[in-house]
């Protein structure tokens, strides 16, 4: 890839997620060419972008020549095996949520892309939500003084069991694997690695064969940070509340980009990523409305262009990534167990968790 020359992007499934977020992202953001697309489904992708190759295979996707970086958003228990292939062919390699189905799988493809001095990185999109900027803003602003509960919904109403693999019985099904890659990485931003993780997971629906419910407590010296996520809340829940020694903020209303994207909007167009929901801060003796920042998802691929070109940090590294694989596989065992467990970190991948999450 040359100084003018845009990346050239592979983006290897084009189900739900790379069809909505990857493909629109990708394409809206400068400096990447969407060029290539491993899909079974070749007329399906003609109709968004009838100029990209299309190739079935996946592993030959992963390795094709005409791919400076490739993105998988594939089923979860194919991440870890074609971003190994990706990264064995000297590719640069974003990976979707959740990163592997394990620690082990994380570390190994951390060790790799190491080795190999390429780009690993994990597509955290919510980072670039507008409800977690303007939480992230109030909590570092001071105005709620120090947190002491914090809470993160995505509560859905969707009764109807989905034919869908996310929702069907196999390795990394559930919504806990779904959804807690989102929740989890938001709070361990804001928070850092709690001390330990405790997790209830349910089967609500009916005819469900995975856990469509979920209720995780990160535990912290003093603080507890509570992720849910459910399928049976037709009222719906405030997206995110916080309590501190100074003030209790609310969130009602979640980021739109998602609904923006299913409507067919493009990214960057206007109005994208904007919030009319104000963040609610409630004191002692006044209540305030504060405007909510607006989100832009294409945030993270514009960094992780930068980061190939080496003018910018990977916006979310393996560091982060082999965290927040512990505090999932930590909330997977503790709800089978019944008890909370520490994320199974050495004390290196603590620190170097710290220092990356300090220096963001």
């Amino acid at each position: 890839m040359s100084e003018t020359a845009p990346l050239r992007v592979a983006l290897i499934g084009y189900g739900f997620a790379g069809k909505t977020f990857h493909a629109p992202l990708i394409a809206a953001t400068p400096g990447l060419a969407l060029n290539l697309i491993g899909s079974s489904d070749a007329a399906k992708v003609a109709v968004d972008f009838p100029r990209a190759a299309v190739v079935a295979d996946p592993l030959q996707a992963a390795t094709d020549a005409r791919a400076d970086l490739v993105v998988i958003a594939t089923p979860n228990h194919s991440h870890a095996p074609l971003a190994r292939a990706a990264l064995a062919a000297g590719k640069h390699v974003v990976v979707d949520k959740p990163f592997t189905l394990d620690l082990a799988e994380a570390r190994e493809l951390a060790a790799l892309a190491q080795r190999h001095g390429r780009v690993l990185s994990v597509f955290q999109n919510r980072r670039w939500d507008s409800d977690y900027l303007g939480v992230r803003q109030a909590i570092e602003s001071g105005r709620l003084g120090e947190v002491a509960h914090f809470e993160s919904h995505i509560d859905r109403f969707r009764p109807q069991v989905r034919e869908r693999w996310r929702e069907q019985a196999g390795p990394g099904t559930g919504v806990w694997w779904d959804l807690g890659p989102h929740l989890a990485d938001q709070a361990l931003q804001l928070f850092g690695l709690p001390e330990r993780v405790f997790a209830s997971l349910a089967t609500q629906r009916e005819g469900a064969v995975v856990a469509d419910w979920a209720h995780v407590v990160l535990e912290y010296p003093r603080r507890r940070a509570i992720l849910h996520a459910g399928m049976l809340a037709a009222g719906g829940s405030p997206r995110f509340l916080v309590h501190g020694s100074a003030g209790s903020l609310v969130k009602a209303q979640a980021d739109r980009q998602e609904a923006q994207l299913l409507a067919g909007l493009t990214p960057g167009a206007p109005g994208w990523g904007e919030d009319p929901d104000e963040l609610q801060w409630f004191g002692a003796e006044r209540n305030e409305r504060w405007p909510t920042p607006a989100g832009d998802q294409r945030r993270y691929y514009a960094q992780v262009r930068d980061a190939v070109a080496g003018r910018g940090a990977n916006p979310v590294t393996p560091v982060q990534a082999v965290a927040l694989m512990a505090v999932l596989e930590a909330a997977a065992a503790s709800a089978v167990q019944g008890r909370a467990l520490t994320p199974a970190l050495s004390e290196d991948e603590r620190a170097g968790f710290e220092r990356e999450r300090v220096a963001a």
